[in-house]
């Protein structure tokens, strides 16, 4: 081997990583839903966790990133320590995928039907497939599909130039006894680990050791340590990831590395034993050690040692959990939990909906406040004020971290639809941060009527009951069409917002009157129209909240086109819109005077 084919080598191995990793990002766009649906089941129990672990890991093509993503959950209080060890269980499973397609490549046979079986036979077309999808077709999903395809084509010609590279080692002496020097099964174990430490990818330390096999030079005996030393150099990325995080999730980093640490030392220690056992005698043992690697036993054997760890460690989850706990020990003062954590921005879809739990959050802030703001003016009470203000406050939070947030993963790459919702959700915090600021408003007005000794006329009274049942009736809908993307609550805010208004300028022009004819007081007269305009405004709040729905589920995103449509279906809109008048406009009594 010289040095052309050292670059070579180097090369094929770029090429490899570089695939393998567009391959996978694009994979996890594509998913995104898909990965949304998995997170959901993450906390039915052992099994769901566990095929949820291989299922992510099997789409990503990666346990490290998976794991990466579970640290992530754990910091923000997504996932307990529990759900995250068996995960993680189900991560080192899923990622022997990889391998397995890898093997295809070391098909034998010279007949047509076992040459299509081979990648390389239909790479080149795939590629082709993944430069038009990319290059002359629009939308993200479909360049997404492209870039799987040209993932795949990468990775597939880094593996075989990879394979031609090292083709003339097999008869090269030092290479021979190097891979003899690993027939020592802790040597081999420690220069697996160190490989994929170093490339940070399981995955891709099996492919390259797959590549290596098509020597020859490469027996099972010291394969299968070398496999098993992946397990525990893949560790490095969760641990590094782990650092500056919660407790929990540094916990969830040093399970991943006990699981793999635990299962490696005891089935090392039984080859170990098996080998001193039988290793120098002729059986089945020693004589399937002896043989050649291959690219399907390789595989074999990845996925062999990764279900016999998860065989072995499932049963012991809670001694993991235990480790951990010695390894990080619990402080007297509880952790406070991130609350969106930029690990995730990896996944966008799963950083998407963490955002969008903060912001239903956010929106129950909002509508607490105003229904306790509105509480207060039969009376304020020193307590709820404090909280309505606590609460004003949270959601001003809010906006601050959800907004650098998702600025932060509208930059990342995403699919049409997350972006959509990244979109949606921007204009969401605006509106819910705004309708708490009303809140605060219409508490302030309570006070000032409390310290100044203001009362309003038995009509304004019964008027302003009307107005503010409609408010929050109004708030109510939107808060669950948005909570639940619910489009029927939506479609039913805009005929209520209307109405609204038209409540809003009558109560105006009812107060008019009676300042003229001396049955108000201009200082009453003052806060009155105050509390319109903050009743008024959390009515249009929430009609934008709606348009939001709708604009999501009509792939439109142009609010006011939203609103226009909602307006333009005659029958359904004033359907409503006569319901709501008779439920609140006929209830106002007659203008005085």
């Amino acid at each position: 081997m010289d040095i052309f084919d050292a670059l070579t080598l180097i090369g094929g191995l770029c090429l490899f990583l570089f695939g393998m990793n567009i391959m996978g990002e694009a994979l996890e766009r594509r998913a995104g839903n898909s990965l949304q649906s998995l997170l959901g089941r993450l906390t039915t129990g052992k099994i769901a966790g566990l095929i949820t672990g291989m299922g992510v890991t099997a789409v990503i093509q990666s346990s490290s990133a998976t794991t990466v993503m579970v640290v992530g959950f754990v910091n923000s209080g997504l996932m307990n320590l529990g759900q995250a060890i068996n995960v993680i269980m189900g991560a080192n499973i899923g990622t022997t995928m990889t391998a397995w397609i890898l093997s295809l490549a070391g098909i034998e046979g010279g007949a047509w039907y076992t040459d299509l079986l081979k990648p390389m036979s239909w790479t080149p077309v795939l590629a082709l497939i993944g430069v038009v999808y990319y290059m002359f077709l629009k939308g993200n999903k479909k360049k997404d599909t492209g870039l799987i395809f040209l993932g795949f084509a990468t990775l597939m010609f880094g593996m075989d130039i990879m394979t031609d590279a090292v083709s003339g080692l097999k008869d090269a002496a030092w290479f021979t006894a190097l891979f003899t020097a690993f027939e020592n099964p802790v040597l081999a174990m420690l220069a697996g680990a160190v490989l994929t430490a170093v490339i940070q990818s399981s995955s891709a330390s099996v492919g390259i050791l797959q590549a290596l096999s098509s020597t020859g030079a490469v027996s099972l005996g010291a394969a299968i340590p070398i496999i098993m030393g992946q397990n525990i150099g893949t560790c490095v990325t969760a641990l590094m990831s782990s650092v500056g995080t919660n407790k929990n999730a540094r916990r969830a980093a040093l399970v991943h590395l006990s699981f793999n640490v635990i299962g490696t030392v005891v089935w090392l220690a039984v080859f170990c034993i098996f080998k001193a056992v039988l290793g120098g005698s002729v059986n089945v043992f020693s004589t399937l050690i002896g043989q050649p690697a291959s690219e399907v036993g390789i595989a074999v054997a990845h996925s062999a040692f990764n279900i016999a760890c998860m065989c072995l460690m499932l049963p012991l989850s809670k001694m993991l959990e235990k480790i951990a706990y010695a390894l990080v020990p619990e402080d007297k003062q509880p952790e406070k939990v991130e609350e969106l954590d930029e690990r995730l921005l990896a996944t966008p879809t799963i950083a998407l909906e963490r955002a969008r739990t903060l912001t239903v959050d956010m929106a129950d802030c909002a509508a607490l406040a105003v229904d306790s703001a509105i509480r207060m003016l039969d009376g304020v009470d020193a307590k709820q004020a404090k909280a309505i203000r606590e609460w004003e406050d949270k959601t001003d939070h809010y906006e601050d971290v959800l907004g650098t947030y998702l600025v932060k993963l509208s930059a990342a790459r995403s699919s049409d639809e997350d972006s959509a919702q990244a979109a949606v959700l921007l204009r969401a915090i605006g509106d819910f941060e705004r309708v708490a600021d009303h809140a605060a408003s219409i508490l302030c007005a309570a006070e000032e009527m409390k310290a100044k000794g203001i009362r309003f006329t038995e009509a304004a009274s019964g008027e302003l009951t009307v107005l503010r049942e409609a408010a929050m009736e109004i708030l109510g809908m939107a808060c669950k069409a948005f909570a639940d993307g619910d489009v029927e609550a939506a479609l039913k805010v805009e005929p209520l917002e209307q109405i609204i208004d038209r409540l809003k300028e009558e109560l105006r022009r009812r107060h008019i009157v009676r300042l003229q004819q001396g049955v108000c007081t201009i200082e009453a007269g003052f806060i009155w129209a105050d509390l319109l305009t903050d009743l008024g405004r959390i009515s249009d709040h929430c009609s934008n909240i709606a348009g939001g729905v709708i604009d999501l589920h009509e792939h439109n995103m142009n609010i006011h086109e939203a609103l226009r449509a909602v307006k333009s279906d005659t029958d359904h809109f004033r359907t409503l819109y006569s319901g709501y008048a008779a439920k609140y406009l006929d209830r106002i009594k007659p203008a005085e005077g």
